[in-house]
């Protein structure tokens, strides 16, 4: 976690209205915004016609609404999730119910995670929160196709944020819909042992290559030049890890500490996403053999460089 950035691009974030943004994408933002969301979950519309809905966001009846009414008569064909946080999969159920679509994920929530994590890790949990009752009817695996006409949208697997996290290309238009992977306003948060260090930093590198023209996040404004974006935030986390060592080298060897040192002027609302996303560092370290514990393998251990040679 960092504090807000400077959003990247521009974009109609008006609540509950179906905006078209490009010839094949329309947006609609639900009415949640808060500390890990932003403006708002921001659904997306794929197609004319006959139509794929990504995201549909929370739990909420007049958010469904407005996006049927912003379709008309239109059809929805799919429903599509990135991931499954309550912020953006419960919705589908609802929309379900009002279209018959069926709804495509990864996963269940936790689908994809490390069987070889111990479950204390999982104390402290923020964020929005896992949908743990969503239960796609077909699962989607990397490079798996969802079409319509004129459309289709290729799934990429991107572990990190969560173990079943997809972003989808939108070839026709050199777009990703990068869900909470990748955001234009903040950076992401990681929080194990469903969230991975290990697996976003592989994530990044497999999104940053990529040849697309545009990013578009489930939070935040479009980001118009995503290379280089994902390429600033590979070198923040790689930042954050040198910072890391340094506190442990000078004696910092819990997360709380380590959060108080590296997060001087985050608001105290954020303070608990921060030491998330500093123990998956550290849980990423520990798989590198760079960093030791003792005690329990969570926020409440002491850790420790095992190699004189980690941090340079």
């Amino acid at each position: 976690m960092s504090p807000q950035m400077k959003p990247l691009g521009k974009i109609d974030l008006r609540i509950g209205v179906l905006v078209r943004v490009s010839p094949l994408i329309r947006r609609i933002v639900a009415p949640n915004s808060g500390p890990f969301t932003y403006t708002g979950t921001g659904t997306y519309v794929i197609g004319r016609g006959t139509v794929a809905v990504i995201d549909p966001g929370p739990a909420d009846p007049t958010h469904v609404e407005k996006i049927l009414d912003g379709l008309g008569s239109e059809r929805v064909s799919h429903i599509v999730i990135t991931h499954t946080h309550r912020d953006h999969s419960p919705g589908a159920s609802l929309l379900q119910d009002e279209t018959g679509a069926p709804v495509l994920a990864y996963g269940p929530h936790g689908a994809g995670a490390r069987a070889d994590l111990p479950s204390d890790l999982a104390m402290g949990q923020v964020e929005e929160g896992a949908d743990m009752a969503f239960r796609p009817d077909e699962l989607l695996r990397d490079g798996d196709h969802v079409r319509g006409p004129g459309w289709s949208l290729e799934a990429i697997w991107t572990p990190g944020h969560t173990s079943n996290h997809l972003c989808f290309a939108l070839a026709a238009e050199r777009a990703l819909f990068s869900g909470d992977h990748v955001m234009g306003w903040s950076t992401s948060v990681i929080s194990p042992p469903d969230g991975d260090m290990g697996q976003y930093m592989a994530s990044l590198e497999r999104v940053g290559a990529r040849d697309d023209a545009v990013f578009w996040p489930t939070h935040g404004p479009p980001i118009p030049k995503p290379a280089r974006h994902v390429a600033a935030l590979i070198a923040h986390r790689k930042g954050r890890e040198q910072a890391i060592l340094a506190c442990l080298e000078a004696g910092i060897c819990d997360v709380p500490d380590i959060v108080a040192r590296l997060y001087t002027d985050l608001h105290p609302g954020l303070i608990p996403a921060a030491a998330r996303s500093v123990l998956a560092h550290l849980v990423d370290l520990a798989d590198r053999d760079m960093v030791g514990v003792e005690g329990p393998f969570n926020a409440e251990g002491r850790f420790f460089i095992t190699s004189p040679t980690a941090h340079s």
